[in-house]
């Protein structure tokens, strides 16, 4: 089994960032991720795709690489964080706010699938059913005592019986009593503070 990395250093960007990239292309065919790095919206998409170009590259350079580049497929995809650079902003009153510019090192390793061949095996001779089972029998099969009683049908309502029970469910639902609409507050009448 033929397998090759490759790797980026300090590429400006977090190591969190970056394995939100490389946990969509984990375990897939080369192929199927480039296709995905290629129309990701993140910005670290294209030096992971560098890295996986050039991991694929190395694993052709290989002896006893097939040269199907279809059967690799990438076997570890995974971002290491690098040095972090400190800068400083200016901040109001006087202060200063910490500025942390994060690196990661980006690692993919791709690997060939092993050919799947199918054996041939020989068919196993055929069993001898044993007995039947009075378990084993069917419904159909087993004496009559032995079945369980079929289920009574519901008796079914008559359609003039269903339309009297909605008209009294309707003449439920509208006997509310009528509810009587708020008194009028009349603005400016009463008591004064003034004289107090």
């Amino acid at each position: 089994m033929i397998e090759a990395r490759a790797s980026a250093r300090y590429v400006r960007t977090s190591a969190q960032k970056a394995g939100l990239v490389l946990d969509q292309i984990r375990g897939r065919d080369v192929n199927q991720a480039l296709a995905a790095l290629r129309y990701s919206r993140k910005a670290v998409a294209r030096d992971v795709e560098k890295v996986l170009r050039s991991a694929i590259a190395n694993a052709q350079q290989q002896d006893g690489f097939g040269g199907d580049v279809e059967r690799l497929y990438v076997l570890t995809a995974y971002a290491d964080q690098g040095p972090s650079q400190k800068r400083v902003r200016p901040a109001p009153m006087g202060r200063a706010f910490r500025v942390v510019k994060r690196t990661a090192h980006l690692t993919v390793r791709v690997a060939e699938r092993p050919l799947e061949i199918a054996e041939v095996a020989e068919q196993p001779p055929k069993r001898v059913p044993a007995k039947a089972t009075p378990e084993a029998q069917t419904v159909e099969a087993r004496p009559a005592a032995e079945r369980r009683p079929a289920r009574k049908p519901r008796p079914k309502t008559k359609p003039a019986a269903r339309a009297k029970a909605k008209v009294k469910g309707a003449a439920r639902a509208g006997a509310s009593k009528p509810t009587k609409a708020p008194a009028k507050v009349k603005r400016g009448v009463g008591k004064t503070k003034k004289g107090q």
